[in-house]
């Protein structure tokens, strides 16, 4: 268990830094999330980030990247629903990467 801290208050993650409680989520929770690993978001970040938000509201599961390219490319279109593009954003693994700053609880099949 961890924690980050947000505008003075301390906001509980588990051991791989993802929010134990969606509900704690903001975009500031994101951009402290995101400058602990020196990425700046973009508006480009933040469209993926908001629908994965939207994405688990309606599914109540955070994507595996297969999936999230798929619903990407369903939703914003092919250039931006491709592999290539999303780990340009998310270096770390679209998946991983941008459901930890989204709040969301680590998408099912990540290691």
């Amino acid at each position: 268990m961890g924690t980050i801290s947000v505008a003075g208050e301390k906001i509980e993650t588990d051991e791989n830094g993802y929010l134990n409680n969606v509900a704690d989520w903001n975009d500031e929770v994101a951009s402290t999330m995101a400058k602990k690993d020196h990425c700046e978001l973009t508006p480009a970040h933040w469209e993926v980030i908001h629908f994965l938000r939207e994405y688990y509201e309606e599914y109540e599961i955070a994507p595996a990247v297969r999936v999230l390219t798929k619903a990407i490319g369903k939703r914003l279109g092919r250039d931006k629903g491709n592999s290539k593009y999303l780990y340009e954003l998310f270096p770390y693994g679209p998946a991983k990467q941008a459901c930890r700053y989204a709040g969301l609880p680590k998408p099912t099949g990540c290691v």
